[in-house]
């Protein structure tokens, strides 16, 4: 069946950048390597992880998932960026869900636990929707996280990130099925 509307990004848009190392106010956002195996796996040992992002890793799941990262990439499904400070890695941002057809990605995070309360995933999840917007030329970003949890609110506003709607029901986590806040930000927002 014919569309009546043209893709809002050509498929292969993504596949002929490189991945970018990405400035994020203070900290910097880089392409996953296999030395950052221990950061991911204390990332997914920790509980609140674990809760929100419904995961544990395997020191070989860890090697396997850094090695996925190229390969979303090139196949424009996915981008994975460490988020380091001082020469540490503390976190991650990922475009989780990438749509070009509607010039729209989903974004997912988190910051370890020795590195919370520096405002290290808002930052984050700006710089790579401003990358995404203009390097890319989406027009939506998403955000989705559970009501149950405030501290991804926060995040999701300090980044610019409104509120658009809940979601009910629509995530199973280990302890039941979640409402979801929806929250976006669009390439015209302020």
């Amino acid at each position: 069946m014919p569309l009546l509307v043209q893709p809002s990004l050509p498929v292969g848009r993504m596949a002929t950048l490189a991945q970018p190392t990405i400035d994020a106010a203070g900290v910097l956002l880089r392409p996953w390597q296999q030395s950052d195996r221990p950061a991911v796996l204390t990332g997914y040992a920790d509980p609140a992880i674990q809760r929100w992002h419904c995961r544990s890793m395997t020191d070989g799941e860890a090697r396997d998932w850094i090695h996925s990262w190229p390969g979303r990439w090139r196949q424009e499904t996915g981008a994975g960026w460490a988020v380091v400070d001082a020469g540490e890695v503390v976190g991650q941002v990922s475009l989780r869900r990438l749509d070009f057809r509607d010039g729209v990605a989903e974004v997912s995070y988190w910051v370890l636990p020795a590195a919370r309360g520096r405002r290290i995933a808002p930052r984050a999840l700006s710089a790579v929707t401003a990358w995404s917007f203009t390097a890319l030329g989406l027009h939506r970003m998403e955000l989705n996280h559970s009501t149950a949890n405030p501290a991804s609110c926060r995040v999701a506003e300090a980044a610019g990130f409104p509120l658009e709607g809940v979601k009910r029901r629509e995530a199973l986590h280990a302890d039941g099925w979640h409402d979801m806040h929806m929250h976006a930000r669009l390439d015209t927002d302020d």
